[in-house]
């Protein structure tokens, strides 16, 4: 299934996550007694509310789903970064709970001895527990970054490194030794936790309610689709760029074969976050579905990134089921306001078709003015 992501939409972590390993049938991609190594992102000691880490829900059921068809050698492993614990982050994000429960032990990589691989030149320390790994399970958090813009698969891998390796990357620019990271390190499969990932920064705090989660077996193009669900383009991101160019995968998300499983109905919850209620103020929600608002924040975050978002102050963006079958003035986002003066369609419609539509709306604007 390289070319294939499978989404599924709502709010039951355990249910979600479920469906889309049956749906990519990962048990028929492990082999017989492998070593599997299940690496979330723990990257902080802050629970996964926050939009910094990885659901213990959603590890827990694909344990779950690993148990039920019979594989008992499974390991999660992590190193949170340079400055944080990762005994603590096991604790404080629920983890050792997990441990328990199912009998899983946790490992921390920061403990860990190191083998020195190398690539294009660079040259890595990673842990020896994860090289033992037969069958890697990446579980990264769809986020932003302050550094990268994006996060997400490959960039997870970091967590195998010695702390020395981390703090090294930095040195060289991160883009190309993350990159190149995937090409020693393999991994086999990628869940991703998009239920509430942070706006813009790996520590958490900006969390936004997206209530998705989705799978597949290429980095790159998992990485990819996460860029656009961001509002960027995969080419933005230079570690994508260079990790395809490296064969590690596609980045080609254009052409690939998304199966959704479901719709979002959802309804947007408010939030606490000081950043993603600024960007609010741009919005006129009614009954407005999760992942459609969860798009358009984006779309709106990288209008804020280009200045572009003040051009909106006395027109907000109308969302939500509530304008469905209305003849209402102004722009609206969705299928349900195809009677706004401007609209873009959809259910949901995907970020980079909202920017696209957001700054084409702020073009006009400009032009009549």
């Amino acid at each position: 299934m390289d070319n294939k992501i499978i989404v599924t939409y709502g709010i039951d972590a355990r249910k979600m996550t479920k469906e889309v390993l049956e749906s990519a049938k990962l048990a028929d991609m492990i082999p017989k007694d492998a070593r599997i190594g299940i690496k979330p992102n723990l990257v902080v000691a802050k629970p996964a509310s926050t939009g910094a880490t990885t659901s213990p829900v959603m590890v827990e059921a694909l344990i779950e789903y690993l148990q039920e068809h019979g594989f008992k050698n499974i390991l999660i492993l992590e190193g949170s970064w340079v400055g944080d614990s990762t005994k603590r982050a096991f604790r404080v994000c629920g983890y050792e709970d997990v441990s328990r429960k199912y009998g899983v032990p946790l490992f921390d990589t920061k403990s860990d001895t190191y083998t020195v691989k190398s690539c294009s030149g660079i040259n890595m320390e990673i842990s020896d527990k994860a090289l033992e790994m037969d069958f890697l399970i990446n579980m990264p958090v769809l986020k932003g970054h302050c550094q990268t813009m994006v996060t997400g698969a490959l960039k997870n891998l970091k967590g195998c490194l010695s702390d020395s390796e981390k703090r090294h990357f930095h040195t060289l620019g991160l883009h190309k030794p993350i990159a190149c990271l995937s090409k020693i390190l393999p991994q086999h499969f990628i869940l991703v936790d998009g239920l509430c990932g942070d706006l813009d920064f790996e520590e958490g705090g900006n969390p936004v309610q997206m209530d998705r989660i989705f799978c597949g077996t290429d980095p790159v193009l998992i990485d990819s689709y996460i860029a656009s669900s961001m509002g960027y383009a995969p080419t933005d991101i230079d570690y994508i760029k260079l990790a395809a160019n490296l064969g590690v995968g596609s980045l080609d998300v254009d052409h690939a074969e998304i199966v959704v499983l479901n719709k979002d109905t959802t309804t947007a919850r408010p939030t606490s976050s000081r950043k993603v209620q600024n960007l609010a103020r741009y919005t006129a929600p009614k009954d407005a579905c999760s992942a459609c608002y969860a798009n358009l924040i984006q779309a709106l975050a990288r209008l804020d990134d280009k200045r572009l978002l003040d051009k909106f102050r006395n027109s907000p963006v109308l969302i939500g089921q509530g304008y469905k079958d209305q003849k209402c003035g102004g722009i609206g986002v969705g299928n349900c306001t195809k009677g706004a003066d401007h609209s873009i369609g959809g259910c949901p419609p995907a970020t980079p078709a909202i920017l696209s539509f957001l700054e084409q709306h702020a073009a006009d604007m400009g032009r009549k003015r």
